[in-house]
This record gives C-alpha cells, sequence and structure tokens, in this order.
C-alpha cells in the first residue's frame, strides 16, 4: 500500500521543515511524491512548530522524508536534506535565489520559537564579569508553562510533567535555525572581525542564514586566551582575535617552532561544508573555508554554532554549541557522543567528517586536506594542550574553595555542589570534570516529537564537560538551550531532583562564578 504525501515545497526546503513536519499553512504552491508503505502523512495542529504525526508508535514516522523541489527538475530520488549537489553541475545561481527569498520567513519560523521559549532582554549582572570585563547575564530566561513554577514542577515526578506536558519548552532540545539545512553558522562578530582583518576577504556570511541568539547573551569578544607554560603573561592574545593575520607576531617569542606550526594549521582555513571553492556552497564567492579557530575563537568560544555529525537522520542530529578548549590537557576524551580518545584524532575527525557533516564523500568533492600525522596533527595537538583555564583565584591547589578568600555564599554552594546539587558527580574538582559520558534521560520528562524538524529522541550518554571558568561560555548544555547559569541550576534541579531551596540555588550560582 502506498500514500501520498502533499509538500509545501518551500517550507520543507529553507523553513527548515520536512514534508512531515509541516505544520503551519503557507501560500506557496505544493507538488506531491510517492512514500513507501505504511502509516498516515503528518497532519497540522497541536503546539506551534511541532508536528504530531500518527500511525506510528516511535512518534518520527515520515519525520525525515526529503523535500521534493519543483523549482529545480532533479528527480526526488536524487535529494537529501538540504539541496542536492557537490559537483560541477551544481546550479548554483538558481539555488541561491531561492534560499535568499525564503530567509525571511525562516528566520521569522525560528525567532518565534526563541519568544515562546525565553525571555532574551540584556540584564547583565552589577558585579559578576568575564574576564575581559563583559558582565555576565543574570535571571531564569526559560518561560514557564502557564500556572506553574519552578517549586511546583520540582514536586512533582518525571511522569507527572510528562503526562501533562509541563516540561519547559526552553528545556526541550534547541534547533539549528534551520535544522533541515543545518551548517556552520557564525556570529556576526566572528564575521565582522574576520573581513576587517582581510580586507574583506574572508567573509563568513550565510547568504541563507543569521545567527539566532543577541550578542548579549555570548560570551565576550575577543575572549582572553591563557597558556600554560606562561602563566605570567596572562592574556596573550593582547585583547586580538588570533587569526592567520597576527599569529606569527603575536606568538614567535613564546612558542616553540612545533607549537608555533600547530597554531598555524589551527588558524588556517579548510575547506568545508558551506564555506568551499566549490558551486555546493552558502556563501556568496567561493570560500577558502573555515579555521578551528574561526569557532574556537582564541581557544575558547564566541557561540557559533553546527549541527552535529554524529547522528542520522537529519532530525536526529543535535545542534551543538561551539565548547571551549581551554583546559582541553586535562581532558581524555573528545567529541560530545563519540568518545574520541586523543587530541589528534579530534582534529583529524574534525577536518575530514565534522567539517562536512560527517560524510567523507563531501570531503573529497569539496577539499579535503591531508594533515601529516606525525607532525601536523601532533603539532596542532601540542598548541591545543596549552590552552589554560582563566585565573579562579579564590580556587586552592585542590581546586577547591580558600576560606580565607571565599565569602559565606560561596562556601555553602560548593558544599550544595558536592552533597545535595549533585554537581560533583559528573564535575569533580580540580578540574570539574570527569572525563565519562553520561545519560540524562531528559526522554523521561517529554513524548516524542518533533519540533521544526528537531525530534525529540532521547540524546543518550554526552561527555560531562568542565565547569572551570563556566561563567565565561553561555550558553549552556551542549545545544545552547539555556541561557543563563540560573537557568542551569533549574534545569539540573528539576532533572536530577535535588529540590534545592532558593537560598541553596542562590548559594551554587555564587560558587559557579568562582569557578
Amino acid at each position: 500500500m502506498k500514500r501520498t504525501l502533499t509538500v509545501t515545497s518551500a517550507l520543507c526546503l529553507a523553513l527548515g521543515v520536512s514534508p512531515a513536519c509541516g505544520t503551519r499553512e503557507h501560500d506557496s504552491h505544493t507538488s506531491s511524491m510517492e512514500l513507501g508503505a505504511g502509516g498516515d502523512s503528518a497532519g497540522g495542529g497541536g503546539e506551534p512548530g511541532v508536528a504530531s504525526i500518527p500511525g506510528d508508535s516511535t512518534g518520527f514516522a515520515g519525520a525525515y522524508d526529503e523535500p521534493v523541489l519543483t523549482e529545480i527538475p532533479i528527480p526526488p530520488n536524487c535529494q537529501h536534506p538540504g539541496f542536492p549537489g557537490g559537483d560541477q553541475h551544481y546550479d548554483f545561481d538558481s539555488i541561491r535565489a531561492q534560499l535568499v527569498a525564503l530567509k525571511p520567513g525562516a528566520e521569522k519560523k525560528h525567532a518565534d520559537l526563541l519568544a515562546e521559549r525565553y525571555d532574551l532582554s540584556d540584564n547583565p549582572s552589577a558585579d559578576v564579569a568575564m574576564t575581559r570585563g563583559k558582565k555576565v547575564q543574570i535571571g531564569v530566561r526559560v518561560k514557564l508553562p502557564p500556572n506553574e513554577t519552578w517549586a511546583s514542577l520540582a514536586g512533582m515526578t518525571p511522569e507527572d510533567i510528562r503526562m501533562n506536558g509541563l516540561f519547559p519548552q526552553g528545556f526541550l532540545p534547541l534547533p539549528h535555525p534551520n535544522h533541515q539545512l543545518g551548517g556552520q553558522l557564525f556570529t556576526h562578530l566572528v564575521i565582522d572581525e574576520l573581513k576587517s582583518q582581510t580586507n574583506g576577504f574572508r567573509d563568513l556570511t550565510r547568504f541563507d542564514l543569521d545567527f539566532d541568539f543577541p550578542d548579549h547573551v555570548l560570551p565576550e569578544f575577543p575572549p582572553a586566551m591563557f597558556l600554560t607554560n606562561h602563566q605570567e603573561l596572562g592574556d596573550v592574545s593582547q585583547g586580538k582575535v588570533v587569526t592567520i593575520e597576527n599569529f606569527y607576531d603575536l606568538f614567535k617569542s613564546i612558542l616553540n617552532p612545533q607549537e608555533l606550526e600547530g597554531l598555524r594549521l589551527l588558524v588556517s582555513p579548510f575547506p568545508q561544508q558551506e564555506f568551499n571553492l566549490t558551486d555546493d556552497r552558502r556563501s556568496d564567492l567561493p570560500s577558502l573555508g573555515v579555521a578551528c579557530f574561526d569557532c574556537h575563537i582564541n581557544g575558547h568560544t564566541s557561540g557559533s554554532i553546527e549541527i552535529l555529525p554524529d547522528d542520522r537522520p537529519q532530525p536526529f542530529r543535535r545542534r551543538g554549541d561551539t565548547v571551549s578548549l581551554r583546559g582541553v590537557a586535562q581532558q581524555q576524551i573528545f567529541g560530545s557522543k563519540r568518545g574520541i580518545e586523543t587530541v589528534d584524532d579530534f582534529s583529524n575527525f574534525e577536518e575530514r567528517t565534522a567539517y562536512f557533516d560527517g560524510d567523507i564523500s563531501q570531503a573529497n568533492k569539496k577539499g579535503k586536506e591531508f594533515l601529516d600525522t606525525q607532525e601536523q596533527l601532533q603539532g596542532m595537538a601540542e598548541a591545543q594542550r596549552l590552552l589554560d583555564f582563566p585565573p579562579a583565584p579564590k580556587l586552592d591547589l585542590t581546586g577547591h574553595l580558600d576560606p580565607a578568600l571565599a565569602s559565606d555564599a560561596e562556601l555553602r554552594g560548593e558544599q550544595v555542589f558536592n552533597g545535595k546539587g549533585k554537581c560533583s558527580s559528573c564535575h569533580p574538582p580540580p578540574f570539574y570534570l570527569d572525563n565519562f559520558m553520561h545519560d540524562l534521560r531528559l526522554e523521561r520528562f517529554y513524548p516524542e516529537k518533533v519540533i521544526d524538524c528537531r525530534a525529540t529522541n532521547p540524546d543518550g550518554p554526552i561527555k560531562a564537560f568542565t565547569l572551570r571558568g563556566i561563567k565565561e561560555s553561555p550558553p549552556y548544555l551542549h545545544d545552547g538551550r539555556l541561557i543563563t547559569l540560573d537557568d542551569t541550576i533549574e534545569f539540573f534541579n528539576l532533572v536530577l531532583g535535588t529540590n534545592l531551596t532558593n537560598q541553596e540555588k542562590a548559594d551554587l550560582l555564587a560558587f559557579l562564578y568562582t569557578l
């Protein structure tokens, strides 16, 4: 038995909604394609942006059906999430024109989702700042369900929350601004700085999509850069963004030749899925690609994002918030899901597969680099292992608070962290990570569904990252769904069932700021 699915091609394509994710009515024309046996097509209704998918007990029937492009005469079996291509027959001008036309609708759809979930107003702390002076954003930004409080939710069981649909929307997986197309997406701060340093030659602007979060909820830019072998120098970036343009002058006197060569590779652009020299790209002009330090600015993070390469199909893939590389020498596994065991292997994996959505065939088409394992990858690893945490003057040699320097609230917060809050179960001192992967089993709290082409499938085990310097790397969790540390405390209080009091939450926050 076959079924026919009506496809709104414009919606499927660039508004981030696959055919079975269609949840809102649009005026664009439709076409049909034949699907395999089983089930009914997805219906509308329900909450905005969420697909109800009857006929399948998993909740994902048809969630990753691929779009039919009526504007381009390409057979359906040539499609994949996004657009087909990757060779010299790719019609760049036609694809660009379609995506540019659909961009406003895609961005409005995602902005509506963010507005439903968060308070994104600018509310900085009066006295807590990052290393170079940017004030930390404060307050819980995730919106509560109607008629609920954080205390009332904390008093419910996961089953109660699930059955009554009370899990806060901001705690659900956060989609990419266009989850079906995905790809790396940079903040305007990164884009503007690279254009400034190169007189416009390096431009990481995507013509089809702009970054979603406002500047004030992101890490400071540029971030400070610390080295384990030159702690006496403090911030070695001198307040600059380290790039291929300036790295040699900044580091020629403080790094050895092997480390300097490794840093050169970290700031050198390599071809990438959206930024490359072929017609299958998302930049107006052919691009040399993306450097490691374009995402990991100064070895830290700018908050830029991507779709992680680990999973398939596309709705199961996770938005990835760029993590800091500070303290990488203390880590023993790399990658949020894959558990890669060395920095060398991780650098090789990133360049050959993660840069291309985990598709090795795309790397061959768009410009795979062949890095020498013995010299180049080891040099990149050595340079990354030099990246240090920011100073934490209130911590002693064992990573605990010095009672002579810490406030009463900070000391009480440390007790919550190591006790009732259960934080140290995954983030023990002195480096506040345990080098293990943990499964929060968030699916206990909500039914499986699809939100703007992001399926709420179980995440499974994910690496616990370090909390050293945590106030300097918002937003939080692997996909950036938690805007502030206040959000993070409420999230884990609910998920871990710790039932912290308001005073304990405030004390815990004070302690986290000291790390």
